[in-house]
């Protein structure tokens, strides 16, 4: 499909899963050499990157790491709240533990920084950020993301995990909001 509807919204296909696996190999890559030998927990950010971790973790292959979900929300339609909800919290032990968090986008950053100040807080010994996608025009917030898949626009996005209101999870491409041009 090269173009879609969800709700009251047309988006078009952006960035195809062919592009997607691709990205995921090479951040793999990049984690497994710089993760070796360290009792690492992966923490997935639901409900986003649910899609993400599933295919990152299958590429990692690191057998002494674990997986485990943070449910967060910050989001009512195509715009962000300012609020993060935590919606189901994190039960594992994190001291002394490297971290590595695990999210879909990171736009104005607000989500991640107060997920990577918690963390810390907590005891964790490094905390590391893992984005499939990063907005750098849209970032709010200082922070070090350690491993990102695509550079994107700051365009509204579904697919592959991103919704609108609950919609396009499914989708295995990632769709942008289509912009019409209004005349005069």
């Amino acid at each position: 499909m090269k173009r879609i509807k969800l709700w009251d919204e047309e988006f078009e296909i952006s960035i195809p899963n062919s592009q997607i696996q691709q990205v995921i190999k090479e951040m793999a890559e990049k984690m497994k050499a710089d993760l070796e030998g360290k009792e690492t927990l992966f923490i997935c950010i639901l409900n986003g990157a649910f899609m993400f971790a599933s295919e990152l973790m299958k590429e990692v292959e690191l057998t002494d790491a674990e997986i485990s979900f943070l449910k967060l929300s910050s989001y009512s339609g195509i715009n962000s709240t300012g609020e993060i909800k935590e919606l189901i919290g994190l039960n594992e032990v994190i001291t002394g533990r490297t971290v590595v968090i695990i999210e879909d986008i990171v736009d104005s950053g607000h989500t991640i920084k107060e997920v990577f100040d918690q963390l810390l807080s907590k005891g964790a010994r490094e905390v590391k950020v893992a984005t499939l996608l990063f907005k750098p025009q849209a970032l709010k917030v200082n922070i070090k993301l350690d491993y990102v898949g695509l550079e994107i626009p700051n365009d509204f996005i579904v697919g592959f995990g991103l919704d609108y209101d609950r919609r396009g999870r499914n989708l295995k491409d990632i769709y942008s909001l289509v912009k019409e041009q209004f005349r005069n």
